[in-house]
């Protein structure tokens, strides 16, 4: 790991690490000189999805190991290399793994990437991420599309927005009332119909939590109280910060477990059933998104 990223991931609180906008360029510089693609669309790949990658064309792997200033992915279900290439002939780069707050990553090590992309000249995120359903009507191996999220870390001030703000990369005070683009979820909506996925897909709000426990079932009974549909341990950081470069965002969740809300029951949340129903859906998910990215 570069020297710059593994300060920022020796601590997980406050403002201590910020890059500055030439530590972006010099990653984003770095990227261009080593592919000839250029991707308008750039896909997160959440735990146990990192083959949607696998489905690209004319493939280059940068593994984040190689990439000038980039963390590196720790987390089981998540390769951590960076593929660019084409999607049903679409231009796009994959994350095969993403950062969590919960590595110890700080908050603005955790976006990095996503700062990387605007760089590159991206202008749309998908997001995609396993989630535990608080909606009692959702299923196991439904697929969410994210209309709203709740950002918890950002209560208590963990935003990755915090701090000297770059107008190169947007204003001040961006507004989140329309975080998830409407006429993405739309252009979804329609291609899972078109492909057989609407029986199984949702709309909803994501919560994001720090992790790395999962939530007890009083914490869970609280987030349904505040409306939140399914939550996650990621996401949010990220379309704060695409959202703050003017990126369009579309976010998916995988609903992987129902969580637990009764004292009496013996279900225990794990990573293992996560990864293992993520498998079962992941063509599902990546035929939605394959389809979907030649509209955008």
């Amino acid at each position: 790991m570069d020297e710059a990223a593994r300060s920022c991931s020796s601590t997980a609180s406050g403002n201590e690490c910020r890059y500055r906008y030439d530590e972006y360029k010099e990653t984003a510089d770095w990227l261009l000189s080593h592919t000839e693609q250029r991707p308008k669309v750039a896909i997160i790949c959440g735990s146990g999805l990192g083959g949607l990658a696998e489905l690209l064309d004319d493939k280059k792997v940068f593994p984040y190991k190689d990439i000038p200033r980039f963390p590196t992915s720790t987390v089981q279900g998540h390769a951590g290399q960076l593929v660019f290439g084409k999607l049903q002939g679409r231009e796009c780069v994959c994350m095969q793994g993403r950062f969590h707050f919960y590595e110890g990553y700080n908050i603005h090590t955790v976006t990095y990437p996503v700062r990387v992309f605007f760089l590159l000249g991206v202008e749309t995120l998908i997001v995609t991420n396993a989630a535990g359903g608080l909606n009692g009507s959702y299923n196991v191996g439904d697929i969410m599309l994210i209309k709203d999220h709740i950002n918890m870390p950002g209560f208590a001030g963990q935003n990755p927005l915090c701090g000297h703000n770059d107008e190169r990369f947007g204003v001040r005070f961006p507004c989140m009332s329309d975080a998830y683009d409407r006429d993405l979820r739309a252009l979804a909506k329609k291609t899972a119909e078109e492909h057989g996925c609407s029986s199984f897909l949702q709309e909803g709000v994501y919560c994001m939590l720090a992790g790395p426990t999962y939530e007890t079932i009083a914490e869970c009974r609280v987030l349904q109280k505040l409306g939140a549909d399914a939550v996650g341990m990621s996401t949010v950081p990220e379309v704060v910060v695409a959202r703050h470069c003017g990126l369009r965002v579309l976010g998916l969740s995988l609903i992987t477990n129902k969580v637990v809300t009764d004292y009496d029951s013996n279900e225990k949340a794990n990573h293992e059933e996560v990864l293992k129903t993520t498998k079962l859906r992941a063509q599902d998910l990546q035929q939605l998104v394959s389809h979907l990215i030649t509209k955008i």
